[in-house]
């Protein structure tokens, strides 16, 4: 069981490392954001679970799992909003971008 939590455990910095380099090497903050969430979140949700695995108590267990839960529920939701308004305030996607599809949208509240 050691053996499985220290892979878990190496596989979830992993994921940390490459969302830190990711956060450092990407060019625009969308990109950036996108590393920071997936990344990030699929990292420390890995740990979490090593944690729940490692451990032996049910309170352990639970609240492990329920922070698995909430970095799931709520890592895509903030990156889409801080997304949505970096966007509105004038932060605009890198030459690499192929496609806005923000600027695609028709919105009412941006044709002032």
């Amino acid at each position: 069981m050691d053996i499985i939590v220290g892979i878990m455990l190496v596989v979830g910095a992993g994921f940390a490392l490459v969302a830190s380099i990711g956060i450092l090497r990407l060019q625009d903050v969308y990109m950036r954001m996108h590393a920071g969430s997936k990344a990030g979140t699929l990292g420390s949700g890995v740990m979490l679970l090593a944690l729940a695995v490692h451990a032996s108590d049910g309170g352990v267990v639970t609240r492990a799992i329920a922070g698995v839960i909430f970095f799931l529920l709520t890592a895509p939701v903030s990156a889409h909003l801080l997304a949505t308004a970096a966007y509105r305030v004038g932060y605009r996607p890198c030459a690499l971008t192929k496609k806005d599809a923000f600027k695609a949208e028709a919105r009412p509240q941006d044709k002032d």
